[in-house]
């Protein structure tokens, strides 16, 4: 059967042809501005997806081709309880981080410009220490001979030291305490451009100053707190040198089980089959973030 053809009538607008298909070559051309991109984008390839590539493939055929390496995640005991632990430790440390965080990002947008100052730089001088000292500093804190167990003692609160360090308390304050200024900064970026007069405007219509916070304020500020909670619990679940240096064997963590496969045990399929588990479900938690959450206005503008 002859299909009918479409005919454009005289003074009718035709229908926007589809556009041709662009070729290879122009798909990948590359102008001015990408030439300036194009060292950074070989880097990442480089550094980053050809490794992430082998590890995967990796995980997969060492030491023998198929799913063994994953299959022996979920059939050890113990490896399913370092998964357990590493998650609700990055649980607990996001909650108190944001219990720590939130009110001290709120005092800086009401503070005066120079203690506003005071507190940005008392969050950034933290930032910009290593890690490895930061978590060492605690252990001298932290130990039964350190400063804390030591003044309570002289002080007469405690007779004998309280055991702190080798503790999951211990590792959850130590990792808090790195984790702080990842989640105040996006925080008080996201406060600082909230207009004070929509809460002014709330008051003068009857509402309470909590009932203005609390309905007005809050919201307006949850991409910002959504941003550095997000950043505070993908970054817990892979932290290595606070959990080893304040943690023990009953809390340890995927990134230290990952060091020990590697270092002490030589099983480099294993690890990787870790590593990308890790790297799996740190997607599925940006998948369901994204879901409620507008990760570029939360990740990039807002930090």
């Amino acid at each position: 059967m002859k299909q009918p053809t479409l005919q454009h009538e005289p003074g009718v607008a035709a229908m926007p042809e589809a556009q041709p298909r662009r070729s290879m070559r122009s798909l990948f051309r590359i102008d001015g501005w990408g030439a300036l991109a194009l060292p950074l984008v070989l880097f990442l390839v480089l550094v980053f997806l050809i490794p992430l590539i082998a590890m995967l493939w990796r995980s997969f055929v060492d030491p023998e081709p198929g799913f063994g390496n994953y299959v022996a995640i979920f059939q050890e005991s113990l490896y399913t309880r370092v998964l357990l632990n590493t998650f609700l430790i990055a649980f607990l440390v996001t909650a108190v981080t944001l219990v720590l965080a939130y009110p001290y990002a709120y005092l800086m947008t009401l503070a005066k410009p120079f203690w506003r100052k005071v507190m940005l730089v008392l969050v950034l001088i933290p930032f910009w220490t290593s890690v490895l000292v930061r978590s060492f500093a605690l252990v001298i804190l932290l130990r039964d001979t350190g400063v804390l167990n030591t003044l309570a003692i002289d002080a007469g609160i405690i007779d004998d030291p309280v055991t702190m360090l080798r503790t999951a308390g211990g590792v959850v304050f130590g990792m808090v305490q790195v984790s702080l200024p990842f989640a105040v900064l996006p925080m008080y970026a996201a406060m600082s451009g909230i207009d004070r007069k929509l809460g002014l405007a709330a008051q003068n219509l009857g509402a309470r100053p909590s009932g203005a916070f609390w309905r007005i304020f809050v919201p307006l500020s949850l991409p910002g707190v959504a941003a550095g909670l997000l950043l505070t619990f993908i970054q817990a679940l892979g932290y290595y040198i606070t959990p080893a240096l304040l943690g023990g064997p009953e809390n340890m963590m995927i990134g230290e089980l990952i060091v020990q496969q590697v270092s002490a045990v030589l099983r480099y399929g294993f690890a990787a089959a870790l590593a990308t588990l890790l790297l799996a479900t740190t997607l599925v938690l940006l998948g369901i973030a994204s879901k409620f959450l507008n990760l570029e206005k939360a990740l990039l503008r807002q930090s």
